[in-house]
Order: structure tokens, then sequence, then C-alpha cells
């Protein structure tokens, strides 16, 4: 059995026993990454120095203490658009490729008083804006189960290192389920938090209203261990909520008798692949086997969520993106005769063409006469959804349903297709728009590649789909299985 087998709970027992050194895990992740990461390519900057230097003093403090934080030790993956100080953050674009922070960011802080040790930088889509990190500025990610395969995106490179061994957890950022859906592709625990309980302070913004920091793991009480470190009311967030931070891992009781759960027939209809749906389908009859109460509902506006969330989040992005102009930070291009041009010249070779993409739709829709039409309409219908939502969590504990409506799909599939791409969002993107908290679980297998169930719960209310995730973990051997790094 390798060490990042073992759970974080496990790992700090033997900490504290003194049966295992933080020195000992951070060697162990190195050694795994000089086996697996030419093939997987999760990451796009490994601070060796740094990563042992942090591993010799928490090792001094747990030889003077046995009261150290429950990620101790812990290696770990931070996605690129979180910034790190001193530390170069790219966002995984060619703009931001000599930009060492000044500060960092509060989540990343949070980590490193719970002593956890950030390994690398993890590879993404270009400022968080694809769904299979085939749209790095540096190199694509591949999926630990089989390297002919994307591991989703935006948050692949965190993903892929969660699943392939070479970190116990990363960080990753959810926009419209890009924490959800890699960790769906790649057979691990990822959780979307409610907006605003994770502080964004240092995140690098792709759309402000739908942005979150959280966790993926290989495990829901790990996920609850991590995501107890991270949340919390920062005031360096204006959009941070000042709320009760209860105890996620009391919540893990396996007692989920009488839990009520929705499921959304616009969730199993059409677009989704029959055998995913019978994963999901058997996974409803683990959950009714431990009592809870499966029932059928409607969110009839969740098909206008795509084209919505595709107005919406190039809009923000058009408007986060535009500091980036070659004058304060960043990269600057060459021989350029003038101040306009100077500005053409930077964003044309440091953006990639996703990206572009992305904030020509958003000027567009932003753009005078065109406003009205699709701007606003889209933060209507993004009203009628979340109110979709709130009528739904009237009568129900939890909704259920797949992360994606298939498995991974191949490398290079559907890169040259980006509608198609964009579809594959559908049951991620109305949580964002919505603002809800939601938990992807491995919940099978379908021609080798792993199936992920999403349970999506009410503001606030991570307790409970940390108890069902959990739950239904405990009766399933899914989340036990590791990648084999095969290919074909």
């Amino acid at each position: 059995m390798s060490l990042f087998d073992l759970s974080i709970t496990e790992v700090h027992k033997r900490l504290k026993a003194k049966e295992l050194t933080a020195i000992d895990l951070v060697e162990e992740s190195f050694k795994r990454i000089a086996e697996v990461e030419k093939d997987v390519q999760s990451f796009l900057l490994i601070d060796e120095e740094g990563a042992r230097k942090r591993a010799k003093a928490i090792d001094e403090d747990i030889a003077k203490s046995e009261d150290i934080g429950i990620l101790a030790g812990l290696p770990a993956g931070v996605k690129d658009n979180i910034v790190t100080e001193g530390i170069t953050t790219t966002c995984a674009s060619k703009i931001l490729e000599n930009y060492d922070p000044i500060y960092s960011a509060t989540a990343y802080k949070r980590l490193l008083a719970g002593q956890a040790i950030m390994i690398g930088k993890m590879n993404m889509d270009e400022f968080a804006m694809g769904s299979s990190t085939e749209h790095s500025g540096y190199h694509s990610t591949y999926n630990p189960w089989n390297l002919d395969y994307v591991p989703g995106g935006s948050s692949g490179g965190s993903a892929a290192s969660v699943a392939a061994g070479e970190v116990y957890f990363s960080l990753g950022s959810d926009t419209g389920g890009s924490i959800r859906q890699p960790a769906s592709f790649t057979g691990i625990v990822g959780l979307k938090p409610t907006y605003g309980l994770v502080s964004r302070f240092g995140l690098v913004a792709f759309a402000s209203s739908l942005d979150q920091i959280g966790p993926l793991t290989k495990n829901v009480e790990d996920a609850a261990h991590v995501l107890q470190t991270i949340a919390g009311h920062d005031g360096k967030d204006s959009t941070s909520a000042n709320v009760h931070i209860p105890d996620y891992i009391s919540a893990l009781t396996g007692d989920i008798k009488g839990l009520k759960i929705g499921v959304p027939k616009e969730y199993m209809g059409e677009g989704v692949d029959s055998q995913v749906k019978e994963k999901i389908m058997d996974a409803m009859k683990v959950l009714e086997g431990l009592g809870a109460i499966i029932e059928e509902v409607s969110l009839p506006h969740t098909e206008y969520a795509v084209p919505t969330y595709y107005i919406l989040a190039p809009s923000e992005a058009s408007s986060n993106l535009a500091r980036y102009d070659g004058v304060r930070y960043g990269v600057r291009a060459d021989s350029a005769e003038n101040l306009l041009e100077m500005y053409k010249k930077t964003r044309s070779e440091g953006f990639g063409a996703e990206v572009k993409r992305r904030i020509m739709l958003g000027t567009y829709a932003l753009s005078s006469g065109y406003y009205d039409a699709y701007y606003l309409k889209a933060q209507k219908v993004r009203t009628l959804i979340k109110q979709d939502f709130e009528n739904v969590f009237e009568k129900y504990d939890l909704i259920l349903g797949p992360t994606v409506p298939t498995t991974a799909f191949k490398m290079g599939e559907k890169i040259s297709d980006p509608l198609t791409m964009y579809v594959n969002d559908i049951l991620t993107v109305p949580v964002n728009l919505a603002g809800l908290p939601a938990i992807s679980v491995p919940a099978g297998f379908v021609n080798g590649l792993p199936v992920g169930l999403q349970l999506i719960g009410k503001h606030f209310d991570e307790t409970t789909i940390l108890r069902a995730a959990h739950a239904f973990e405990q009766h399933t051997e899914f989340h036990k299985q590791r990648a084999q790094l095969v290919r074909g």
C-alpha cells in the first residue's frame, strides 16, 4: 500500500505517533511525481526546495508538540489561478508567464496555517476557461484512468494529480463545474462550496459572481477536512459570507434515514448517456437502501442554463481580463510603435484562442444595443433558475443527478467544436448560477472510465451533502479503486 492510499485522518495519526514524518510524505510525493508526471503532466511548477524546507520545519514542530493541524505535513497541489506569494502564478496563460505575486490568496494562507505543504502549482485551462485542460497555454494534462482521454477542466491538473497519487489533495476553482466535472472524469471527490463560503481573495477572477475555490480529494472525509480549513469569513473579500462554520467532520454520521432527495427529470433525460444513467440509478438504490426518500422533481429552466452561463460568464470575463494590457504586470509585447498597438499585440500574443473567443462573446453581449437583449435577459433567466432550486428545496433536502452527462472524452475530440464542449456543462452550471453547494463522488465505471454522482444542497448546507455523500461512499467501493495510467 502507498502512503497516498491512506486517508488524511490515518496519516495524521501516524504523524502524531512519530511513525511518519512530513519529510517522508514529501519525498513519497516527489517519488510518485518522478514516476508518472511525464505521462499525466498535471503540474505547471514544482517547488521542491520550498516543500522540503516546509516539511523540515513541520517535523521540528511535531517533535516539540503533538498539537498539530489535521493537514500537517500533507503534500497538496494548488491550482495556478490561486496566487502564491513569491511563487509564479500564470493561470496557465502566456500573458502571465513572468508574474510573481507579492501576496497570497486567503485560501492558500489558511492551508499554510493548517501546516499543509504545497508541492506545486497545477495545470489548468487558461484563466479557467475550458472543460478539458487542453486550453492551457503550456501543455495538456492527461486522465490517469486512460491517458488517451481528457481529465476534464478547468481544474484538470488539480484532479489528475490526486487521481494519480501525486498529492493528497488539491485546491481547484469552480465557475461552471470546473471542480466537479474533472472530479467525475478522474474518479475522485470534488466539492464546490456555497458561493461566499470560501474567500475569493487571491483567486484570479474569471467570472466574479460565479467563481468559487474548493477541494479535490480521494474521499469525502478528506474533502470535509480541507473545507474545514479553508472556509470562513474574510474581510478582504467583499463577497465573503459571515456565517457560522459548523464541524463538517461530525456531520459524517452515515445516517441518512428520512433524508428527502429530489431527482430532476431534466437531469436524467435526453443527452445523458444511457450507461451513465444506469450508474446513477444504481446509486439511487444504494441511498434508498440507507433510508433516503427519493422522488422525481422538475427544474424547468435547466435547458436555459448553458446559454445563460455562456452570456454571463464571458461578459464578466471580458471585464475582468481588460487589466491584462502589458502596462501593469505580466508580459508586454515588443516592437509596438504606440500605446494602442502595444495593447493589441500584448493581448493577441498573450491570450489563447479560447480566452479570446470568450472575451469577444462577452464584449459583444455587453455592447451598446445588445446589453438588454442578451446580458440583461440572461440575468433574468438566472433568477428563474435560482427560483427553480428554491422551489424544490422547500420540500427536499438534496438534489441528485449525474455530475456530467458522459464519461471523459478523448484528447482532441471536442477541442475544435466549442459548442459541443460547452453543452457538456449542462448539469454543473445551474449550481453556479444559483450559488449553491454541490459535490461529485465516484459512482461507478463505464468502459473503464469513472462516472460521477452529483449531490446539490441548500445554501451553506454543506453538512447535508457531505453526510449523504459519505454515507453513499461507505457502502460502495468505487472511491477505493486507483487509476493505472493505461492507454487505449
